[in-house]
């Protein structure tokens, strides 16, 4: 057995067949965009997509191949068409906070998911991003309650998109962040877009990775977030729900070969979004990665190869004896558990069973 163990069929294909229902809905441009100037801009509408923010590609990076695969063929048996993108860009609203002074190589930028509704700049955070020459990026109605996949995702995508196209901004310095709820929603972004953000302030939310929950992305796209995301970890010191959330999150990055790994407390603070001082601890860290020791790296990742290797087996061997009850179990689970790591030939093993008509 890998991974945690796998749910029913029939429960699987109740929760894709939401997933894609959530995803079919219109689409428009808008034409409006930021002003050039400094400082903080509130209320402000972009105009740009982008197929980074695409329902397609939002859904090959942020779900397993098979949920991915099975919510597409959900959406074409009900004769729907999957809409572009899964916001109106025209509708939404942001937050944008240029430094005053440009630095030499163009700025860093911190996009920013919150848990709250309203897009706001966080209290006392201008003079820290000023000194560190980082534009801030944040999108309205992106909190707790809203869809990951149908709005935090694509609309922290689209705050990237735009203000890249309208800043010079130094695309080595380019990082997702969130405090709470909305860091959980950040972690997940640094780990299906590492080609995107180069890393992630994670304050006070984290998880696992490699199950149902935040499944590992294309294979091409994880040996890249192995390779070249810088993740900060900060966390009250009194916090300690989100502080054991952080240990395992942090424990289960390592099993995954991912060591570019920073964790900062803030002494004597609880739940909290971070103040001053340590924002300013955590972009110092963000702003400084380690890149992994090759060795190191390549021994990890072939322990995770022969684990991938001999689960595929099992479940062919469940195949071939006809046990095709316990194979499907064994794919499901090799599927939560390596997510795109696994695939194709997780696909290909799900349409001998039938998984995927």
């Amino acid at each position: 057995m890998v991974g945690r163990p796998g749910g029913g069929h029939a429960r699987v294909m109740r929760s894709l067949s939401g997933i894609a229902a959530s995803l079919f809905m219109h689409f428009a441009f808008a034409q409006d965009a930021p002003s050039a100037i400094g400082g903080l801009q509130q209320d402000v509408v972009f105009s740009d997509t982008s197929p980074l923010s695409s329902n397609s590609e939002l859904m090959r990076r942020m779900l397993t191949p098979l949920k991915a695969a099975q919510a597409a063929r959900i959406g074409a048996r009900s004769g729907k068409r999957l809409s572009e993108q899964p916001v109106n860009i025209s509708e939404e609203k942001f937050v944008v906070y240029i430094p005053p002074r440009e630095p030499p190589h163009g700025y860093a930028l911190l996009v920013f998911v919150p848990p709250w509704q309203d897009a706001k700049l966080p209290e006392r955070w201008a003079s820290v991003l000023d000194r560190y020459g980082v534009i801030f990026v944040s999108a309205a109605r992106s909190g707790n309650g809203e869809g990951d996949l149908a709005r935090r995702e694509p609309l922290a995508l689209l705050a990237e998109q735009n203000v890249v196209r309208r800043y010079p901004v130094d695309p080595e310095r380019i990082y997702i962040a969130g405090f709470s709820g909305g860091s959980r929603v950040a972690m997940r972004l640094a780990l299906g877009y590492p080609d995107v953000f180069r890393g992630a302030l994670l304050n006070a939310g984290s998880d696992p990775i490699g199950d149902a929950d935040v499944p590992l992305p294309p294979r091409d796209l994880f040996l890249q977030f192995q390779n070249s995301t810088r993740l900060v970890y900060l966390t009250g010191e009194e916090d300690l729900v989100h502080f054991e959330m952080a240990v395992d999150s942090i424990t289960s990055m390592r099993n995954w070969c991912a060591f570019d790994i920073d964790a900062e407390i803030t002494h004597h603070a609880g739940h909290a979004v971070a103040d001053p001082a340590a924002l300013s601890r955590a972009l110092k860290a963000l702003l400084n990665p380690e890149r992994p020791e090759p060795n190191r790296l390549a021994a990890c990742r072939s322990g995770i190869e022969t684990e991938l290797a001999a689960g595929l087996r099992n479940a062919e061997s469940l195949i071939a004896s006809g046990k095709r009850d316990a194979a499907r179990e064994s794919l499901s689970e090799i599927d939560q558990h390596f997510g795109g790591l696994a695939a194709p030939r997780s696909i290909d093993l799900a349409q001998e069973l039938g998984l995927l008509q």
